[in-house]
Protein backbone atom coordinates (compact mmCIF):
# COMPACT_ATOMS: atom_id res chain seq x y z
CA UNK A 1 0.00 0.00 0.00
CA UNK A 2 2.52 2.55 0.96
CA UNK A 3 4.15 1.68 -2.39
CA UNK A 4 1.24 2.42 -4.57
CA UNK A 5 0.86 5.80 -2.56
CA UNK A 6 4.21 6.86 -3.44
CA UNK A 7 3.50 5.73 -7.37
CA UNK A 8 0.53 8.02 -7.13
CA UNK A 9 2.77 11.08 -5.63
CA UNK A 10 5.43 10.70 -7.79
CA UNK A 11 2.91 10.33 -10.77
CA UNK A 12 1.17 13.57 -9.19
CA UNK A 13 4.57 15.38 -10.15
CA UNK A 14 5.03 14.32 -13.48
CA UNK A 15 0.81 15.26 -14.53
CA UNK A 16 1.98 18.50 -12.37
CA UNK A 17 4.67 20.10 -14.50
CA UNK A 18 3.24 19.07 -17.24
CA UNK A 19 0.36 21.12 -16.46
CA UNK A 20 1.67 24.48 -15.11
CA UNK A 21 4.54 24.34 -17.18
CA UNK A 22 2.28 26.16 -20.36
CA UNK A 23 0.38 28.14 -17.68
CA UNK A 24 3.96 29.17 -16.14
CA UNK A 25 4.28 29.87 -19.92
CA UNK A 26 1.43 32.23 -20.41
CA UNK A 27 1.93 33.98 -16.66
CA UNK A 28 4.99 35.19 -18.17
CA UNK A 29 3.38 36.78 -21.15
CA UNK A 30 0.41 38.09 -19.61
CA UNK A 31 2.66 40.00 -16.71
CA UNK A 32 5.21 41.03 -19.77
CA UNK A 33 2.39 42.70 -21.97
CA UNK A 34 1.01 44.54 -18.21
CA UNK A 35 4.52 45.73 -17.62
CA UNK A 36 4.98 47.33 -20.93
CA UNK A 37 1.06 48.56 -20.71
CA UNK A 38 -0.73 46.29 -23.57
CA UNK A 39 -3.43 44.05 -23.02
CA UNK A 40 -2.36 41.08 -23.68
CA UNK A 41 -3.31 37.52 -24.29
CA UNK A 42 -4.83 35.61 -21.43
CA UNK A 43 -3.02 33.31 -19.33
CA UNK A 44 -4.46 30.30 -21.16
CA UNK A 45 -3.46 31.12 -24.48
CA UNK A 46 -0.75 28.40 -24.73
CA UNK A 47 -2.82 25.56 -23.68
CA UNK A 48 -5.04 26.87 -26.88
CA UNK A 49 -2.29 27.69 -28.67
CA UNK A 50 -0.70 24.00 -28.32
CA UNK A 51 -4.51 22.56 -28.96
CA UNK A 52 -4.51 24.55 -32.36
CA UNK A 53 -1.18 22.88 -33.14
CA UNK A 54 -1.98 18.93 -32.66
CA UNK A 55 -5.35 19.36 -34.97
CA UNK A 56 -3.45 20.97 -37.77
CA UNK A 57 -1.59 18.61 -40.35
CA UNK A 58 2.26 18.27 -39.58
CA UNK A 59 4.32 19.26 -42.86
CA UNK A 60 7.64 17.35 -44.08
CA UNK A 61 10.02 18.93 -45.64
CA UNK A 62 11.21 16.30 -48.95
CA UNK A 63 14.64 16.39 -47.34
CA UNK A 64 13.17 15.01 -43.88
CA UNK A 65 15.01 11.95 -42.40
CA UNK A 66 13.82 9.76 -39.58
CA UNK A 67 15.48 11.99 -37.39
CA UNK A 68 13.55 15.24 -37.80
CA UNK A 69 10.42 13.08 -37.69
CA UNK A 70 11.28 11.56 -34.22
CA UNK A 71 13.20 14.43 -32.87
CA UNK A 72 10.37 16.46 -31.34
CA UNK A 73 9.61 13.22 -29.32
CA UNK A 74 13.24 12.86 -27.83
CA UNK A 75 13.36 16.27 -27.18
CA UNK A 76 10.20 16.38 -25.06
CA UNK A 77 10.90 12.85 -22.99
CA UNK A 78 14.19 13.68 -22.03
CA UNK A 79 12.84 17.44 -20.94
CA UNK A 80 9.87 15.66 -19.34
CA UNK A 81 11.88 12.65 -17.20
CA UNK A 82 14.65 15.87 -16.49
CA UNK A 83 11.38 18.49 -14.93
CA UNK A 84 9.58 15.33 -13.38
CA UNK A 85 12.68 14.32 -11.62
CA UNK A 86 13.35 17.85 -9.73
CA UNK A 87 11.43 17.92 -6.34
CA UNK A 88 8.95 20.09 -6.51
CA UNK A 89 5.99 19.98 -3.71
CA UNK A 90 7.95 17.38 -1.86
CA UNK A 91 11.47 15.64 -1.33
CA UNK A 92 12.10 11.64 -0.88
CA UNK A 93 9.84 10.84 -4.04
CA UNK A 94 9.79 7.00 -5.24
CA UNK A 95 12.52 8.19 -7.96
CA UNK A 96 14.02 10.42 -6.06
CA UNK A 97 17.28 8.45 -6.00
CA UNK A 98 17.55 9.00 -9.65
CA UNK A 99 16.71 12.55 -8.38
CA UNK A 100 20.65 13.86 -9.36
CA UNK A 101 21.83 16.89 -10.37
CA UNK A 102 24.51 15.40 -13.16
CA UNK A 103 21.59 13.44 -14.02
CA UNK A 104 19.43 16.31 -15.34
CA UNK A 105 22.23 18.11 -17.00
CA UNK A 106 22.48 15.09 -18.66
CA UNK A 107 19.28 14.98 -19.43
CA UNK A 108 19.24 18.76 -20.94
CA UNK A 109 22.68 18.20 -22.62
CA UNK A 110 20.52 14.85 -24.98
CA UNK A 111 17.36 17.08 -25.23
CA UNK A 112 20.34 20.10 -27.23
CA UNK A 113 21.44 17.56 -28.89
CA UNK A 114 18.66 16.56 -30.41
CA UNK A 115 17.12 19.64 -30.85
CA UNK A 116 20.20 20.73 -32.82
CA UNK A 117 20.59 17.53 -35.34
CA UNK A 118 16.67 18.66 -36.12
CA UNK A 119 18.00 21.88 -36.68
CA UNK A 120 20.46 20.56 -39.45
CA UNK A 121 18.68 17.93 -41.13
CA UNK A 122 16.38 19.49 -43.72
CA UNK A 123 19.66 21.46 -44.72
CA UNK A 124 18.18 25.10 -44.30
CA UNK A 125 20.34 28.04 -43.66
CA UNK A 126 18.43 29.19 -40.56
CA UNK A 127 18.49 25.86 -39.50
CA UNK A 128 22.16 25.58 -39.42
CA UNK A 129 22.86 28.96 -37.60
CA UNK A 130 20.38 28.53 -35.26
CA UNK A 131 22.33 24.60 -34.53
CA UNK A 132 25.90 26.31 -34.51
CA UNK A 133 24.46 28.71 -31.89
CA UNK A 134 23.00 26.54 -29.73
CA UNK A 135 26.48 24.29 -29.69
CA UNK A 136 28.47 27.35 -29.15
CA UNK A 137 26.31 27.89 -26.33
CA UNK A 138 26.56 24.62 -24.97
CA UNK A 139 30.30 24.49 -24.81
CA UNK A 140 30.33 27.40 -22.03
CA UNK A 141 26.61 26.66 -20.56
CA UNK A 142 27.24 22.88 -19.64
CA UNK A 143 30.85 23.61 -18.22
CA UNK A 144 29.19 26.08 -15.90
CA UNK A 145 26.21 24.04 -14.54
CA UNK A 146 28.95 21.67 -13.88
CA UNK A 147 30.86 23.96 -11.67
CA UNK A 148 27.29 24.93 -10.24
CA UNK A 149 26.86 21.36 -9.45
CA UNK A 150 30.39 21.13 -7.67
CA UNK A 151 29.37 24.00 -5.51
CA UNK A 152 26.36 22.68 -4.13
CA UNK A 153 27.99 18.99 -4.19
CA UNK A 154 30.76 20.44 -1.75
CA UNK A 155 28.24 22.87 0.32
CA UNK A 156 25.43 19.72 0.85
CA UNK A 157 27.71 16.72 0.54
CA UNK A 158 25.53 15.43 -2.19
CA UNK A 159 24.31 15.79 -5.55
CA UNK A 160 21.00 14.06 -5.09
CA UNK A 161 18.32 16.67 -4.95
CA UNK A 162 16.03 15.59 -2.19
CA UNK A 163 19.20 15.50 0.15
CA UNK A 164 20.24 19.02 -1.30
CA UNK A 165 16.68 20.80 -0.44
CA UNK A 166 16.50 18.79 3.09
CA UNK A 167 20.10 19.95 4.05
CA UNK A 168 18.92 23.84 2.98
CA UNK A 169 16.31 23.57 5.14
CA UNK A 170 18.39 22.06 8.03
CA UNK A 171 21.18 23.96 7.53
CA UNK A 172 20.00 27.69 6.57
CA UNK A 173 23.35 29.82 5.96
CA UNK A 174 24.33 32.67 3.96
CA UNK A 175 27.29 31.65 1.74
CA UNK A 176 29.00 33.79 -0.52
CA UNK A 177 29.63 30.43 -2.99
CA UNK A 178 25.69 30.02 -2.97
CA UNK A 179 25.70 33.28 -3.66
CA UNK A 180 27.42 32.69 -6.81
CA UNK A 181 26.53 29.82 -7.68
CA UNK A 182 22.47 31.44 -7.74
CA UNK A 183 24.02 33.84 -10.04
CA UNK A 184 25.53 31.80 -12.24
CA UNK A 185 22.15 28.98 -12.23
CA UNK A 186 20.55 31.71 -13.51
CA UNK A 187 22.26 33.07 -16.24
CA UNK A 188 22.62 29.61 -17.41
CA UNK A 189 18.54 29.48 -17.08
CA UNK A 190 18.05 32.82 -19.19
CA UNK A 191 20.88 31.04 -22.07
CA UNK A 192 19.12 27.74 -21.86
CA UNK A 193 15.40 29.56 -22.27
CA UNK A 194 16.12 31.70 -24.80
CA UNK A 195 15.40 34.24 -22.99
CA UNK A 196 16.28 38.35 -23.13
CA UNK A 197 19.12 38.91 -22.95
CA UNK A 198 20.33 36.26 -24.89
CA UNK A 199 17.63 35.82 -27.75
CA UNK A 200 14.16 36.75 -27.76
CA UNK A 201 11.13 34.44 -27.52
CA UNK A 202 8.98 37.25 -28.53
CA UNK A 203 10.16 38.08 -31.79
CA UNK A 204 11.60 36.10 -35.31
CA UNK A 205 14.86 38.18 -36.49
CA UNK A 206 16.48 35.72 -38.54
CA UNK A 207 20.00 36.79 -38.05
CA UNK A 208 19.40 36.53 -34.05
CA UNK A 209 17.10 33.93 -33.12
CA UNK A 210 19.02 31.36 -31.70
CA UNK A 211 15.65 28.60 -30.52
CA UNK A 212 13.52 29.60 -33.39
CA UNK A 213 16.02 28.98 -36.18
CA UNK A 214 16.27 25.38 -35.18
CA UNK A 215 12.55 24.88 -35.30
CA UNK A 216 11.14 26.83 -38.59
CA UNK A 217 10.66 23.95 -40.55
CA UNK A 218 8.25 22.37 -37.80
CA UNK A 219 4.69 22.68 -37.81
CA UNK A 220 1.50 20.63 -36.42
CA UNK A 221 2.07 17.89 -33.50
CA UNK A 222 5.75 18.01 -33.99
CA UNK A 223 6.04 22.15 -32.88
CA UNK A 224 3.28 21.51 -30.45
CA UNK A 225 5.72 18.74 -28.93
CA UNK A 226 8.96 20.81 -28.75
CA UNK A 227 6.80 24.35 -27.74
CA UNK A 228 5.67 22.36 -24.77
CA UNK A 229 8.86 20.87 -24.17
CA UNK A 230 10.27 24.19 -23.81
CA UNK A 231 7.74 25.62 -21.78
CA UNK A 232 8.87 22.29 -19.42
CA UNK A 233 12.41 23.43 -19.60
CA UNK A 234 11.76 26.91 -18.10
CA UNK A 235 9.57 25.32 -15.37
CA UNK A 236 12.62 23.32 -14.93
CA UNK A 237 15.18 25.64 -14.33
CA UNK A 238 12.82 27.79 -11.80
CA UNK A 239 11.87 24.41 -10.18
CA UNK A 240 15.82 23.91 -9.92
CA UNK A 241 16.05 27.30 -8.46
CA UNK A 242 13.10 26.78 -5.93
CA UNK A 243 14.45 23.16 -5.06
CA UNK A 244 18.50 24.11 -4.48
CA UNK A 245 18.21 27.67 -3.00
CA UNK A 246 14.49 28.34 -1.51
CA UNK A 247 13.17 24.50 -0.61
CA UNK A 248 11.20 25.63 2.34
CA UNK A 249 7.50 24.97 2.79
CA UNK A 250 8.71 21.60 0.48
CA UNK A 251 6.81 18.28 2.40
CA UNK A 252 9.05 15.75 4.23
CA UNK A 253 8.84 11.78 3.17
CA UNK A 254 5.12 10.54 4.36
CA UNK A 255 4.15 13.69 6.41
CA UNK A 256 0.51 13.05 5.31
CA UNK A 257 -1.93 14.94 3.06
CA UNK A 258 -1.92 18.69 4.58
CA UNK A 259 1.80 18.81 4.06
CA UNK A 260 1.55 17.78 0.37
CA UNK A 261 -1.29 20.26 -0.04
CA UNK A 262 0.89 22.79 1.66
CA UNK A 263 3.98 21.93 -0.83
CA UNK A 264 2.16 21.91 -4.00
CA UNK A 265 0.60 25.86 -2.97
CA UNK A 266 4.14 26.87 -1.90
CA UNK A 267 5.32 25.62 -5.33
CA UNK A 268 3.09 27.39 -6.97
CA UNK A 269 3.41 30.54 -5.43
CA UNK A 270 7.29 29.94 -6.22
CA UNK A 271 6.54 29.77 -9.97
CA UNK A 272 4.36 33.14 -9.71
CA UNK A 273 7.49 34.91 -7.98
CA UNK A 274 9.65 33.48 -10.39
CA UNK A 275 7.48 33.97 -13.28
CA UNK A 276 7.46 37.44 -12.06
CA UNK A 277 10.84 38.49 -11.60
CA UNK A 278 11.80 36.80 -14.81
CA UNK A 279 9.61 39.49 -17.18
CA UNK A 280 10.54 42.45 -15.10
CA UNK A 281 14.27 41.64 -15.42
CA UNK A 282 13.52 41.56 -19.45
CA UNK A 283 11.70 44.15 -18.95
CA UNK A 284 14.44 46.47 -17.64
CA UNK A 285 17.21 44.96 -19.76
CA UNK A 286 17.89 45.16 -23.70
CA UNK A 287 18.61 42.21 -26.02
CA UNK A 288 22.12 41.79 -26.18
CA UNK A 289 24.73 41.08 -29.49
CA UNK A 290 24.60 37.41 -30.38
CA UNK A 291 28.82 37.49 -30.49
CA UNK A 292 28.15 38.82 -26.84
CA UNK A 293 26.51 36.07 -25.35
CA UNK A 294 29.32 33.86 -24.90
CA UNK A 295 31.08 36.79 -22.82
CA UNK A 296 27.89 36.38 -20.68
CA UNK A 297 27.89 32.95 -20.65
CA UNK A 298 31.84 32.67 -19.78
CA UNK A 299 30.41 35.26 -16.67
CA UNK A 300 28.44 32.06 -14.91
CA UNK A 301 31.68 29.98 -15.59
CA UNK A 302 33.89 32.00 -13.92
CA UNK A 303 31.35 32.60 -11.22
CA UNK A 304 31.10 28.77 -10.80
CA UNK A 305 34.79 28.01 -10.30
CA UNK A 306 35.26 30.98 -8.20
CA UNK A 307 32.34 29.75 -6.02
CA UNK A 308 34.25 26.36 -6.22
CA UNK A 309 37.88 27.95 -5.43
CA UNK A 310 36.31 29.66 -2.60
CA UNK A 311 34.70 26.80 -1.12
CA UNK A 312 38.38 25.25 -1.16
CA UNK A 313 40.00 28.05 0.06
CA UNK A 314 37.47 28.16 3.55
CA UNK A 315 37.87 24.49 3.75
CA UNK A 316 41.97 24.84 4.32
CA UNK A 317 41.80 27.05 7.15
Amino acid sequence: MGMILDLLVQGAQMILVLALAPLLLGFTRTVKSRLLRRRGPPVTQVYRDLLRLVRKEAVLADDASWLFRNAPYAIFSATWVAAALVPTFATGLHFSWAADLIVVTALLGSSRFFLALAGMDVGTAFGGIGSSREMLFSTLAEPAMIMIVFVVALVAGSTQLSEIAVFMVDHATLRVSLGLALIALIIVALAENARIPVDNPATHLELTMVHEAMILEYSGRHLAVIELAAALKLLLYMSLIGCIFVPWGMARPSSGFLPLVIGVATYVVKLAAGGFLLVLFETSIAKMRVFRAPEFLGSALMLGFLGTLLLFVSRSF
